[in-house]
């Protein structure tokens, strides 16, 4: 149950062109709208991503799938005024929100509209790569990693959190599971395809960084409790993910039959006035010491 982002036609770079349509929907305003739920939800991911980066030393960060911003903006607090962190995303509406974040918090952040897969970075200039769920996406993942990889300085670091295997994240398809008697026509999870769950294979993931250029891998599994307010699990369901997204062309009968019925499938995961569920994750690590391909 993940937001999807949007983009506008005008890009500072080429997205692969299903990837753009995926995040030009009209969910990528629900995201920006939802922004502060969303972040407070990941709060503790966030944190691990920070602690990559020594405080206040300065360098060069690139966030990737930055979104609206929310961990560009701490990485960059981390850095320091002497630093810099640079979100990569290819929604326009997300980034023109990270925009008027940094700007609004005085934080040394800059953003690109790009697909970090093709985007013509300036060579060897980022100290670390960093991306919190912006990586699961990419087309040809070996491609988009030796491009971040030649935009990395020899030694930088990267680290990016993704998605362990669906079967240890029922939350995330609760909704789908609930809903799929009443929405017939929600499409199937594929292993291995861009989304939400591409990089469960832990074994996958290190044969395609290893291809793209990045070694001293390390996989470890994370396990993560998030929380999101009772009064917010409705909006969240109802706006985002598979069943957020049928949901904007269904009559209003079928709507409100199926938000009941999706609410009542996450009375499991209710305590009180909060909703708490486990995030199964892996945080992966890796150095930029192969020598960038020149492809």
């Amino acid at each position: 149950m993940e937001p999807i982002r949007r983009t506008d036609p005008k890009a500072d770079g080429k997205a692969d062109d299903e990837q753009t349509a995926r995040w030009n929907g009209p969910s990528g305003c629900a995201w920006v709208e939802a922004q502060d739920v969303v972040d407070a939800l990941f709060a503790p991911l966030e944190e691990l991503i920070v602690d990559a980066v020594p405080a206040g030393q300065g360098g060069r960060v690139l966030d990737v799938g930055c979104g609206t911003g929310g961990t560009t903006v701490a990485v960059a607090r981390r850095l320091g005024a002497k630093g810099e962190c640079v979100g990569v995303d290819i929604s326009g509406p997300m980034i023109e929100a990270a925009r008027a974040r940094a700007e609004r918090e005085g934080a040394p952040a800059s953003f690109v509209r790009a697909d970090a897969q093709d985007h013509v970075f300036e060579p060897a200039v980022f100290d670390a790569v960093v991306s919190r769920f912006g990586v699961m996406f990419f087309q040809d993942t070996v491609r988009a990693f030796t491009n971040l990889r030649r935009a990395a300085k020899d030694d930088a670091r990267l680290r990016f959190i993704a998605w362990r295997d669906i079967a240890e994240n029922p939350f995330m398809t609760t909704a789908e599971r609930a809903a799929a008697p009443l929405l017939p026509d929600l499409p199937e999870r594929r292993p291995d395809a861009p989304g939400q769950f591409a990089f469960a294979d832990a074994d996958r993931v290190r044969r395609l960084l290893e291809e793209s250029g990045w070694a001293g891998i390390d996989i470890r599994p994370v396990d993560v409790t998030c929380v999101l307010p009772e009064t917010e699990l409705a909006p969240y369901f109802s706006r985002f993910g598979p069943v957020g997204i049928a949901l904007r062309e269904t009559d209003e009968p079928t709507r409100a039959q199926v938000v009941e019925t999706v609410r009542a499938a996450f009375d499991p995961f209710v305590q009180g006035t909060e909703v708490r569920f486990t995030a199964a994750c892996w945080q992966i690590d890796a150095r930029a010491t192969l020598p960038a391909s020149a492809e």
